[in-house]
């Protein structure tokens, strides 16, 4: 069960709570739930915990469940919990009191979690000190980015459409959602399991886990540039827009294609850089780390094909298009993820085999634009 190793050091757990929390996540997360299936008990709890409670902001801060100018300060007094030495029952009450009016809106996953907040934070509180700091750090530092959110753009219609102002701002808003988030995996996973520590490697560890953060949320902000649009959101940042003499509300156009189609080519690119060093993350990891290598195999191998579809896409501005890879192309990576588990040295050809497909494709549109 997910949660059987959160008490540290007891093999005993309530079962009732565990069964809430994996089924909370099979509802929320499908994709994440695959990656977390494979980890080591002894990080399965955290990471599933720690997931539910960034959803759950993330619920708060990005979905119409809320007014946009209620959103904010709801997740002011979501953030204020963690700030707390232990998280009082009656902020928790306060919160959903600001959503209960609300919550009929939420999807099933959606609604079960803002509901059972309660457990999450009794489960939270049973976890050692330390898996307790490194959640804590994660939600705070994640939503501030969710704050950057609510403040750059001022609504969520295309009316509204803002774009973030450079790469700089880019750069910034990906650490904040994703970056830190390959931190605390890396720092969850050294505290607690012995395969992975080695001292040697921990800062460079963590730093590369940064970049492989950042580079699986670009590969999102590219995949669903059209979507974003029509929610009043333009991550493409404005002064690479100017370069090419467009504006955030040119991008509404799906026609515009081929004149974005350079920029988008760049941004892939720049993208792929941070990939790169999420593959030598996946490297440094230990063998005997077979879960975790697995775990951290899926997710960067299926941004690659993303990528992929992103420079293939014709329809990539429109927000009625969903790019995504198919599902043949998942269960084959991951067919093929279990060889490179039996022989280590397989898999920097894997990768290095997709990574030059996306460049062919790349320079293909390169040359016909």
């Amino acid at each position: 069960m997910l949660a059987s190793t959160w008490l540290q050091g007891r093999r005993k757990n309530r079962p009732e709570e565990a069964v809430l929390i994996r089924n909370i996540l099979k509802k929320v997360s499908r994709s994440f739930y695959l990656s977390l299936i494979v980890l080591p008990r002894p990080v399965r709890g955290q990471m599933g915990l720690a997931y539910l409670f960034c959803r759950a902001a993330d619920t708060i801060a990005d979905t119409r469940i809320l007014p946009y100018h209620e959103r904010l300060p709801a997740l002011h007094a979501f953030r204020a919990l963690f700030q707390e030495d232990s998280p009082s029952r009656i902020g928790i009450d306060q919160l959903q009191q600001m959503m209960q009016h609300h919550l009929s809106q939420a999807y099933e996953g959606e609604h079960q979690l803002l509901l059972h907040l309660h457990d999450c934070f009794r489960i939270y509180g049973r976890l050692s000190s330390g898996d307790q700091y490194l959640v804590k750090n994660l939600v705070l530092t994640l939503t501030r980015g969710m704050e950057m959110d609510l403040t750059c753009f001022p609504g969520d219609t295309p009316a509204d459409l803002r774009a973030l102002p450079d790469m700089a701002s880019l750069d910034q808003y990906t650490y904040y959602v994703a970056g830190v988030v390959g931190e605390f995996w890396t720092m969850l996973c050294n505290a607690n399991l012995p395969a992975l520590r080695i001292h040697r490697n921990n800062q460079q560890l963590s730093t590369l886990a940064m970049r492989f953060g950042q580079g699986l949320q670009l590969t999102n902000i590219l995949r669903d540039v059209g979507k974003d649009l029509q929610c009043g959101r333009c991550y493409v940042p404005a002064d690479e827009l100017q370069r090419l003499g467009l504006q955030a509300h040119d991008l509404l156009d799906p026609t515009l294609l081929p004149q974005v189609r350079p920029l988008v080519i760049r941004l892939t690119d720049y993208t792929l850089q941070h990939l790169d060093h999420a593959n030598c993350y996946v490297r440094l990891l230990p063998h005997r780390a077979l879960r975790v290598r697995l775990s951290c195999m899926w997710p960067l191998l299926f941004a690659v094909q993303t990528l992929e579809e992103v420079c293939q896409s014709e329809g990539l501005l429109s927000h009625q298009e969903r790019v995504k890879i198919s599902r043949q192309a998942v269960y084959c990576t991951i067919l093929r993820s279990l060889w490179c588990l039996v022989f280590p040295t397989s898999f920097p050809r894997y990768y290095a085999s997709q990574r030059q497909r996306l460049k062919r494709a790349l320079s293909q549109h390169a040359q016909q634009d």
